[in-house]
């Protein structure tokens, strides 16, 4: 009798165990769980619409940090993904993108007046991607890979085709194919209030040298996000990254560190929106000035 009560006991201290942590996981909200680390389950959908003001009133070219007539370079992508694998560990998507660009010492929001004049502003498509994600790993699952091929939509980078460190033309974007890799992997602590999210961007930049200022070149953009969360429905975070372009075709390179801040909120099952706030504190060849993001995305 003692023993079939022990037994009785240790299934029933099973069964609750079993239904405390499958509670703790459907409780979870899409910001916890899916982290850019995370791939879909075959037949759900991904789809983020992210928005990125960068504004810059200083540089860094030869070693000299100067003040200069304001520049802003909007930028707004949209990135689709489903999953599309039985076992959850292959991903496809397409990346869509559309930038806005106002220099001369134009207001940062005259990037939304979208007028094209001549020798001050210039906007479009400017590029689209086929992407797939995967699980190289199977063993590890919080270490996934997204792999996109972007395709130029640009004739040329800027209006009257200089190179974009030359202040007579007016920069769009890179007039040049894009081979991406970016490795993802995340690591929650345990709790699960505090979460540290890595990302290794790399970026080969190729085609014709005179087309772009990065062709024949090599970028390289590690991050670090750490993120704590008050609720499972509100998290705030810190980052940090680093970019560096190795070896422009053109004799052209040029690195940049970048620190900021923000948080996320999940508005309902479906929907989650983001806000980012970076500042450039040092750089080389490069633009000195902030950066504003605001991101919706729906996961279904």
């Amino acid at each position: 009798m003692k023993k079939a009560l022990l037994i009785l006991v240790a299934i029933t201290f099973s069964f609750n165990c079993f239904s405390q942590e499958e509670n703790q996981e459907s409780s979870k909200s899409n910001i916890q769980t899916y982290t850019p680390s995370k791939l879909l389950k075959k037949g759900q959908w991904d789809i983020k619409w992210f928005n990125n003001l960068y504004t810059e009133t200083k540089s860094k070219f030869n070693g000299v940090k100067s003040d200069k007539a304001r520049e802003t370079y909007f930028t707004s992508t949209v990135d689709i993904f489903t999953g599309i694998s039985n076992n959850n560990n292959f991903n496809m998507g397409l990346l869509l993108e559309f930038r806005s660009n106002a220099v001369a010492g134009r207001d940062a929001l005259d990037v939304f007046s979208f007028d094209g004049e001549r020798g001050t502003a210039r906007s479009g498509f400017t590029s689209f991607a086929p992407a797939i994600k995967f699980n190289p790993i199977k063993s590890v699952s919080n270490f996934t890979v997204l792999t996109a091929f972007h395709i130029p939509l640009v004739d040329n980078e800027s209006e009257d085709f200089l190179p974009v460190n030359n202040n007579n033309g007016v920069f769009l974007d890179q007039n040049g194919f894009i081979f991406q890799n970016r490795f993802f992997y995340d690591y929650s602590f345990a709790g699960g209030d505090w979460q540290l999210f890595s990302e290794l961007n790399t970026e080969y930049n190729f085609g014709k040298e005179e087309d772009s200022f990065a062709n024949n070149s090599l970028r390289l953009t590690p991050g670090l996000f750490l993120s704590y969360f008050p609720s499972s429905n509100f998290t705030i975070l810190a980052l940090a990254q680093h970019s560096q372009l190795i070896d422009a075709g053109n004799d052209f390179s040029q690195d940049f560190t970048a620190l900021g801040g923000g948080a996320k909120y999940q508005l309902s099952d479906v929907l989650n929106i983001e806000a980012l706030y970076t500042n450039f504190v040092r750089g080389n060849d490069t633009g000195l000035g902030q950066t504003f993001n605001l991101g919706l995305r729906a996961l279904f």
